[in-house]
């Protein structure tokens, strides 16, 4: 079978020829003839089938004898699709297949300024290729007209909706014409497509190629026990043991991705990333320098693997495996395209052994994750346990460092010998040796009643060069400076019970004396 079977006119086969296409995929097969006679139209194939020709094609051929020689000013031809990459995919398709056609073409995304969207819409266009947020903002502003829209296409329905636009799409086709030819493609046919379908389609004809949850046949599929914290050596080594030439590798997160592609820059390996926080004008560079084979590597998130449509891609490889089991699918859709073999790689880790068995159900086939053969993961040092790090040998005396010899001899740590003499446990003769039953001669002892040779020794009357010591040793620490008395703290009153900060020169709680072996202030 050959495209000549189909009725396409000779411009749009002159376009398929210069391609070098010349057998149709299945679900050009089953989409084309309908497609060409206006029919409206839901197909389901797998990813890198071929369906984006499907519709172009037969939306090429009826638009160029629709009055194709008349200049148009608003777009008769409205193409839908989620992504900057799959729209500009999709318009590549257009030009190359429609080169012998003088049909007008352009596409509208975010991620660039809309004056130059502005400015081509203006000058009239045939077929306009947009992602449903940036054409409700050309809407809003009323640049462009969608009346006289004979064609409507949604392409990877699926992947839209599961986006969330599904409001947005209803937005869209509410301003499009009803009397018009629809057709809707997709990777899967879930409940919401098929809602969807019935409120925009008018007595579609079904086509579906292949098995949607199982890869194509070429596409060989391994998957390797690993280490979360060795999947980077492994890498390496499955790149420079193999020799790869043109790798696909897709990460879960998009700091993933970037970190993916820095240690393989820095490894010798040329590499580049593409993902949503990449502007427009970064994310073409990098798909037009690995399409010609300026990076060996392109490291990818889940928001692009169904705009990259690049040829000779030999190696799919997940570094992360995806959380959605469809999302494999179209992750390893990006090798063995068009017929050709392909090899995808995936990496488990003890982690994933769930998004495996996903992955399991959802294909209906059987995967054994076994470890790479020739590889040898190194060994990583793990630090001792219970070893603070950086330690000093200053800090090591602290009382939260001490040992616990001489943690022991600590108020809290101290034996229940030692804690028995304490205030508490004091027998009832060392308490009656206590401040409250002590004898009128031993209190005459006391602080208050001390002769002036044992006051002169307290931590009030002591001489400046005890203060200064006791000080030195306690968290007010301070450095002669400024005006005051060397190892006096900021703020010190002599002869008051007070402690005032130098600034706020507030007062507060009484402090009694200072004990230089457990280091702090306490209250008595």
């Amino acid at each position: 079978m050959s495209f000549t079977t189909f009725g396409l006119s000779d411009q749009v086969l002159q376009g398929v020829h210069a391609s070098g296409y010349t057998v149709p995929t299945a679900i050009q097969a089953l989409a084309l003839r309908p497609a060409t006679e206006g029919r409206d139209i839901i197909g389901s194939a797998q990813t890198g089938t071929g369906k984006t020709a499907a519709f172009v094609l037969p939306m090429l051929h009826r638009l160029s004898t629709l009055n194709g020689s008349t200049k148009h000013t608003h777009p008769r031809a409205l193409v839908l699709t989620p992504t900057r990459e799959l729209a500009q995919q999709v318009q590549d398709a257009v030009t190359t297949y429609g080169k012998f056609l003088h049909l007008r073409s352009g596409s509208i995304y975010g991620g660039v300024g809309m004056d130059g969207q502005i400015k081509m819409l203006r000058r009239g266009v045939d077929i306009i290729i947009a992602t449903p947020g940036r054409l409700l903002d050309h809407m809003q502003r009323r640049t462009i007209d969608l009346s006289q829209v004979q064609i409507l296409v949604l392409d990877e329905a699926d992947r839209m909706l599961g986006m969330g636009f599904i409001d947005d799409v209803r937005k869209i086709v509410a301003k499009v014409p009803k009397d018009r030819q629809t057709m809707l493609f997709s990777a899967t046919i879930s409940s919401e497509v098929n809602s969807l379908a019935s409120q925009i389609l008018r007595n579609p004809h079904s086509v579906e190629a292949g098995h949607h949850r199982k890869p194509v046949e070429t596409i060989k599929q391994n998957f390797y026990q690993i280490q979360t914290a060795s999947k980077m050596d492994l890498l390496h080594h499955v790149l420079k043991s193999e020799k790869l030439e043109s790798v696909l590798i897709f990460s879960r997160t998009k700091r993933g991705a970037d970190k993916i592609s820095e240690r393989l820059e820095k490894s010798g390996i040329t590499s580049t990333a593409i993902h949503s926080n990449r502007t427009q004008p970064q994310r073409m560079h990098a798909l037009e320098g690995f399409r010609k084979g300026k990076y060996r590597v392109l490291v990818a998130t889940d928001i692009a693997s169904r705009g990259i449509d690049v040829d000779g891609i030999s190696h799919v490889i997940n570094y992360d495996i995806p959380r959605d089991a469809e999302d494999y699918v179209h992750r390893v859709g990006r090798t063995g395209r068009a017929g050709a073999s392909g090899d995808a790689i995936t990496f488990v880790s003890g982690e994933d052994r769930e998004m495996l068995r996903k992955i399991e159900r959802f294909t209906g086939k059987r995967f054994t994750a076994a470890p790479y053969e020739g590889f040898i993961a190194p060994e990583r040092s793990a630090a001792p346990a219970h070893s603070p790090r950086h330690v000093s040998h200053e800090r090591s005396h602290a009382p939260k460092h001490a040992s616990s010899h001489q943690r022991s001899h600590g108020p809290r740590h101290a034996s229940s010998q030692e804690r028995s003499h304490g205030p508490r446990h004091a027998s009832s003769q060392e308490r009656s040796h206590g401040p409250r039953h002590a004898s009128s001669q031993e209190r005459a002892h006391g602080p208050r009643h001390a002769s002036s040779q044992e006051r002169a020794h307290s931590p009030r009357h002591a001489s400046t060069h005890e203060r200064t010591d006791a000080v030195s040793h306690g968290p007010y620490k301070k450095k002669a400076s400024h005006g005051h008395a060397a190892g006096r703290p900021s703020g010190y009153k002599k002869g008051r019970k007070s402690f005032v900060f130098a600034k706020k020169k507030k007062s507060v709680r009484p402090m009694g004396s200072f004990s230089s072996d457990s280091a702090a202030w306490s209250n008595r």
